[in-house]
Order: C-alpha cells, then sequence, then structure tokens
C-alpha cells in the first residue's frame, strides 16, 4: 500500500553537513518507493521557522493519511496533534544531555523542541543502539524506538586507494587527521594535548584538522602549534588527497550519536583511533584503537606502538571489513522500514526496535 510521506527538509540549505547528508539520503524518494514522498523546503531562515511550528502541523490536520518525518530539526510543539504520524529522526540526544556545549541558536531553538518532543513523541528512529539506549532514558515510556542505521557510502572516493597502510618511516612524521566542525564537543584541545605528547617522546607527529570554525571559544586558534595543520572545509577531492597522505585518524569527540566520519574514511583502509565509550565501540569494534582524551601520555604510547610493526597495515583491513558490516546492517535496517511502513509497528521484531517499552 502506497503512503504519503512528507520530509521536512526546510533546514537544508547551502552547504550539507555530514548529518544533514544522511538524513537527505536515508529518505529520499527513491529509498521510500513506491510511497508518494513529498520533499518539503524552505528559501530562508524565517520561512523554515514558520513552516516547522506552524505550516508542518497545519498540513497534518489537512491530510489525516500521511506520515511525517522529521530527519534534522526537532518538530515544533503543535506537530504532537499529529500523534503516531509524527516520525523523529534522532542522530543524538546532546541536546538535551550537553547543554554546555551548545550554540545559542541550538540552545534557544533545537533544544526546547526537542525536549518537548520528548513527552509527546510515540514514534522515534536512531543511527545506533547507543543514541537508542539514550534516548529511551528521555522519551515517553511507551514510545517506539527503532533502529534505522545509515548505510555509509564511499563519498569521498576512497575505497580505489590501495590495500594497507604504510608505516611511517624513520624520521617521516606520524600524520593524524581529525575531521569535524571546531566546537567544543569535538574537544580537540584533547587531540593537541595527544599529538603534542606524541613529539615530546621522541614520535614526530602532525595533526591535521578538517572541519570549519563553529561555535565557542577556542584559544589553540590564538597560538597554534607547529604540529598543527588548519584545513578549515575541504572539498571531497581534497580531503581524498589528505586521506592518501595520513596514517589514521583520531576523534577525541566527548559525546557523538554516530561518529560518521569515522566509518566514511574506512573506505579507504584508514585505520581510525577514538576515545572509550559505548558508541564507538558500537560503530568500530575491533577495527579501533580506544583511547582515553584525558590521559595524553597513555594515549600517545598507546598510538605510539600501534603504529610500528605493520600494525596499521592489519588496522587498514579491519578498517575496509567494518564498514562492509555496518553496511550490511543497515541494509537489514532499512528493510524493516520499508515494513513498517507498509504494515505499521508489527514490523518490528525485537532485533528491530532499541531497548523495551
Amino acid at each position: 500500500m502506497s503512503r504519503r510521506i512528507y520530509i521536512d527538509q526546510t533546514h537544508l540549505r547551502g552547504h550539507v553537513t555530514g548529518i544533514e547528508r544522511v538524513a537527505r539520503d536515508l529518505f529520499a524518494p527513491e529509498q521510500l518507493a513506491p510511497h508518494d514522498v513529498r520533499l518539503l523546503r524552505s528559501r530562508g531562515l524565517p520561512a523554515m521557522i514558520a513552516a516547522q511550528q506552524i505550516g508542518l502541523p497545519l498540513r497534518g490536520l489537512r491530510d489525516r493519511d500521511a506520515l511525517f518525518v522529521f530527519p534534522g530539526f526537532p518538530p515544533g510543539p503543535l506537530c504532537a496533534a499529529l500523534g503516531d504520524r509524527c516520525i523523529l529522526y534522532v542522530h543524538d540526544t546532546f541536546l538535551l544531555t550537553r547543554p554546555e556545549d551548545l550554540s545559542w541558536k541550538s540552545r534557544l531553538y533545537m533544544a526546547p523542541s526537542f525536549g518537548l518532543a520528548m513527552r509527546y513523541g510515540r514514534r522515534f528512529l536512531v543511527n545506533s543502539r547507543t543514541t537508542g539506549r539514550e534516548l529511551r532514558q528521555l522519551c515517553r515510556p511507551d514510545a517506539l524506538v527503532a533502529l534505522l542505521r545509515p548505510a555509509v557510502g564511499d563519498v569521498f572516493g576512497l575505497a580505489g586507494l590501495p590495500a594497507g597502510r604504510p608505516t611511517p618511516a624513520p624520521g617521516e612524521p606520524l600524520r593524524l587527521l581529525a575531521i569535524g566542525t571546531i566546537e567544543p564537543r569535538k574537544d580537540y584541545p584533547a587531540a593537541i594535548a595527544i599529538v603534542g605528547a606524541l613529539n615530546r617522546m621522541g614520535v614526530p607527529a602532525e595533526l591535521h584538522v578538517v572541519g570549519r570554525v563553529g561555535w565557542g571559544r577556542h584559544a589553540f586558534l590564538d597560538d597554534p602549534p607547529a604540529f598543527l595543520t588548519l584545513h578549515g572545509y575541504v572539498d571531497d577531492a581534497g580531503l581524498r588527497r589528505l586521506v592518501e597522505r595520513s596514517h589514521l585518524l583520531i576523534s577525541t569527540s566527548k559525546a557523538e550519536g554516530l561518529g560518521l566520519p569515522l566509518l566514511e574514511v574506512q573506505h579507504g583502509g584508514l585505520p581510525v583511533a577514538a576515545p572509550e565509550g559505548p558508541v564507538f565501540a558500537e560503530v568500530l569494534g575491533a577495527s579501533g584503537l580506544f583511547l582515553r582524551p584525558d590521559d595524553p601520555e597513555g594515549s600517545a604510547s598507546a598510538l605510539a606502538a600501534w603504529a610500528r610493526g605493520g600494525r596499521l597495515a592489519a588496522a587498514a583491513d579491519a578498517a575496509r571489513g567494518n564498514v562492509s558490516a555496518w553496511n550490511a546492517a543497515a541494509r537489514a535496517d532499512a528493510a524493516r522500514f520499508s515494513d513498517f511502513l507498509a504494515r505499521g509497528v508489527a514490523a518490528y521484531a525485537e532485533s528491530g526496535t532499541v531497548a523495551t517499552t
């Protein structure tokens, strides 16, 4: 049975981030065929706010058979009237759990709407089991929380890179790549401290950061260390060149719902080092090296050991295998969601939901 499905894309304008790309691709018309998918856009910030707060709920009251999917911004409070027809895709929960790391715009607009959605929302999709468990602590107990992990495409064209990852030659610096907006949650000072510790222990190392400067105060931008290179935003071809020259990707993020770049670079066999924590363990499995960003000396020692003795080549093979396994799980999630659109909540067996109601 074909259903009419409205997808809120009113927040998509100009440059599309990784999270926005996931939201766009997961709910693309070709992915949801044979349903009648209607993408809702806006031409500016005032139009976006008007659509999210008033336009979408009014449309829902007029079209009482349609589903409404919110894959980016939380729905406005009037969307409570949509009941089970309102579906929110949740990338992470830090709008409520880490208010100290939010921009003022997020604190003012997104966090209150997300908090209200936890009270009235009945249908949630999540990008990882970790996000689902965290969401279950916030939402109403009778809500459906279902897995819809995104397939991770080779958006940077990395699959053709040679197998294995070369160990740095004597005197060659260990090149670490970090990807993400410069904002408090990413905790770039921890990555800088780890690379600084590598250099102090006699392992020459460089840190290359790809990402625009976002919100917050960042002292390291005033006087960056010599081993730090800030690339700002780079296009896909530029990122591919950086991956070719890098020995591993490092993340020191305080919190993630998924950590998309960690999987994206694995198409090119780039080993990934990330903080200890549930979401990183879920996403990387045995392919990752897990660090404690609050212990730069210990993390540097672990990285130095990983870079020696041919371990990078083995880690590169594990990286490619991990992203392949992730995409297989994502395809199974997509099939369950398609079944949900046809049959409702009965489509979700225990393996398709997160935690219990």
